[in-house]
């Protein structure tokens, strides 16, 4: 069950002064891959693959969350395009053709679909799908907050890229509670001899090495075309 509580979940929306074209930006984070809708119904969904109750408890707590950070993000649109529409700048932007407000568009004009949603499979698998989508997220709002027009919205967007790290930091933790943070062996198929191979396919240079291919944990094939694992 959901009740709409009519205030934001954290801050206060101010601007200085509309400004559509960072508003058709924000979209991104309104109806794009990286956005909000995105993470919400991704986090929802997957909270009905485990049986672990605090695990789902979780999963549904930062989804609830993220559809407050989708309002936010509306909001954010809302104000940089309201009493613009006579402008050039408002005509030059894709407010022109669907109206006021936000839609679910991201910054270029592709609709929103359920393909951007990364679940299924396992428990593992969705955590580190998450891990993955917080970091695209993130990115997109560094990149906003570097072009944000005024105080008031960079206020806004760096409180919703903090929160990115803290949802990154509570999927971390709950892998760590399984014992799956770093293992890579999750699934229930185990692997055949060739699982510490690193095989080194480029050739007229220097070989690069490091520690994903040259601690215990990895045989180095040096050139694959001589050596046989």
């Amino acid at each position: 069950m959901f009740f709409h509580k009519k205030e934001l979940i954290e801050k206060e929306v101010k601007i200085d002064e509309p400004n559509p074209r960072f508003a058709q930006l924000l979209l991104e984070q309104f109806g794009g891959a990286t956005g909000e809708l995105s993470a919400a119904l991704q986090y929802w969904v997957q909270s009905f693959h485990t049986e672990d109750a605090g695990i789902r408890d979780m999963l549904q707590d930062i989804a609830t969350e993220e559809f407050s950070h989708l309002e936010m993000i509306g909001k954010l649109i809302e104000v940089h395009t309201s009493n613009v529409d006579q402008t050039d700048a408002f005509k030059s932007t894709l407010f022109a053709v669907r109206g006021k407000g936000p839609h679910f568009l991201d910054s270029q004009g592709s609709a929103w679909t359920a393909t951007y949603l990364n679940e299924g499979g396992s428990m593992v698998r969705d955590l580190r799908a998450n891990i993955a989508a917080e970091a695209g997220a993130r990115t997109t709002y560094e990149s906003l907050i570097q072009l944000a027009p005024d105080s008031g919205t960079k206020e806004t967007l760096v409180h919703l890229l903090t929160r990115e790290i803290s949802h990154t930091k509570m999927f971390m933790k709950a892998l760590d509670s399984m014992g799956k943070l770093t293992d890579p062996f999750f699934g229930n198929i185990q692997p055949d001899s060739t699982v510490d191979i690193y095989y080194n396919l480029s050739t007229n240079g220097k070989d690069e090495r490091g520690p994903w291919n040259s601690d215990e944990n990895f045989r180095y094939i040096a050139d694959p075309m001589k050596e046989k694992a």
